[in-house]
Parts: C-alpha cells; structure tokens; sequence
C-alpha cells in the first residue's frame, strides 16, 4: 500500500495543481486538495494550442504504431522462437545488439534517410522507423518460446498450413496476453514520445500532443503552471483508459490460459 501511494502522488498532485490557481502552488503551506479552477485552466488550454487537433493527430499516429508494430513484431518473433533457418542465431544476435545502441544516435542518420524519401513532417516519418523494434520482437520471441506448442506447429504442419497460416491460426490465439502488454507499452510510448516529433514535423499546425503541450510554456509571459498541468492531465486521461482495456484483456487472457492448461 505504502508502495501504491507512492506511485500515485505524483497523479494526485498533478490534479491538485490543475484544479488551482498558479499563485497557490506557492503558498505555504501547500494546498493537498483540489480545488475549483479545472475548468478554467482547461479552458485556457483550449484557448491557447489547438488541443483537439493535436489530439486527433496523436491518436492516429499511436494507433497506426501500434498495430504495425504487433503485427511486424510478432511475426518476426514466431519466426525466431518456432522455425530454424540458415543465421538465425546471428540474426538475433544482431538484434539484441541493437539494445546497445542508444536511441538518440540514430537521429540524424534517420533524419537524413526520411528527407531523402520525402517523409519529413509527415505521419510516415513517425510510424514506419518504428514498425519493428528490437524489444518487441526480443519480449514476443521469449514469449511466443514457452506459450506456442510444438505439437500445435507440428499438427498444423500435417494438415497442410504455411506459415502465415500457423502465425494466424495458431500464433496469434495463444500470443494474445503478450500482445496486449506490448500494445500498451507501445501505446504509451509513441504517445509519450517528444523529441522525435519535434524533430521530424515540420509544420507547426500539425504536432503531437505532446510538442502542442510544450507550447504553452511560451504562450504567456510567465508559465502558468496549473494550466500546464491541465494540458498534462488532458493528456493522460485516455492513457489510463487504454491502460486499463489493454491491462484487463492481458489478465484475461492469462487466467483463460491458465484454466485450458
């Protein structure tokens, strides 16, 4: 519990100063209930940044992520976890090298190879850099490893199935709590994500959500921070939506799994 509280506060607080005023965040002592100016401050939001376009726009990029990254992912996961062929173990080494590599030195190189495909500031540069990733495949591969049968690959293989017809028919059913927890993971982090978009959009009437936020510290002369915490806590509510869909299939599937077990 202790722990839970913990990890709640900074949610909680987020909602106390977006319900106040900026002037009463440095009272003392501090004010620890919300207030009446929610409103408001999200109405000053509204006022200042194109919310709903932004958040339209994030939407469509987050989903569009998402499905090519389960999609991809898990494909290429079923492949390394239940089928040998020729550099499968260097392909994978490969991969798992990549881990090393941080994220911010392929930037410019990505930067660079997007301009040349004519990608820059549009939702493509944002979503096809990412339709793979290393620990998609890496986390569905350990996965796919210990929860898809052989005998299943083996059955289907009698009755004449190739190989996308085992990933779909066969893969995927069984697959399903793993893809639930990374299409959250996913999920979160393109929405989350800022440094790329900034980068790559080039048009200021067309941001994510998060860019659009970062607008709201310029907006005024000096930041007013409950409405930035408004703008924040607009930006996490569906979030925590997907969240809790995303996190109530994983369960479920696990327990139905762990009843036919």
């Amino acid at each position: 519990m202790i722990g839970v509280l913990i990890s709640i506060f900074p949610f909680y607080w987020m909602i106390v100063i977006a319900s106040n005023t900026s002037g009463d965040m440095f009272k003392y002592p501090p004010k620890l209930l919300p207030g009446g100016d929610l409103l408001v401050n999200m109405h000053h939001v509204l006022q200042n940044i194109d919310f709903w376009g932004s958040f339209g726009f994030t939407i469509a990029t987050a989903a569009v992520a998402t499905v090519l990254v389960l999609f991809f992912d898990s494909l290429a996961a079923f492949a390394f976890a239940k089928y040998d062929f020729p550099g499968k173990k260097v392909l994978f080494t490969i991969l798992l090298a990549t881990f090393m590599i941080p994220a911010q030195l392929s930037l410019v190189p990505s930067f660079v190879t997007l301009s040349w495909f004519g990608w820059v500031g549009s939702m493509k540069a944002l979503v096809i850099p990412g339709a793979a990733n290393a620990f998609g495949i890496f986390w569905m591969r350990q996965y796919a490893s210990g929860a898809v049968p052989d005998e299943l690959i083996q059955a289907s293989k009698v009755d004449g199935a190739g190989f996308f017809r085992q990933y779909w028919t066969v893969g995927l059913p069984v697959l399903r709590p793993g893809l639930a927890f990374l299409g959250i993971f996913t999920f979160i982090g393109v929405w989350n994500d800022y440094l790329w978009p900034l980068i790559v959009l080039t048009d200021p009437g067309k941001v994510t959500l998060q860019v659009a936020l970062q607008q709201l510290n310029t907006v005024v002369g000096a930041t007013d921070y409950s409405m930035v915490m408004a703008g924040a806590l607009m930006s996490v509510i569906p979030l925590v939506g997907i969240f809790l869909i995303g996190a109530r299939q994983f369960i479920a599937d696990i327990a139905a799994g762990a009843m036919k077990f």
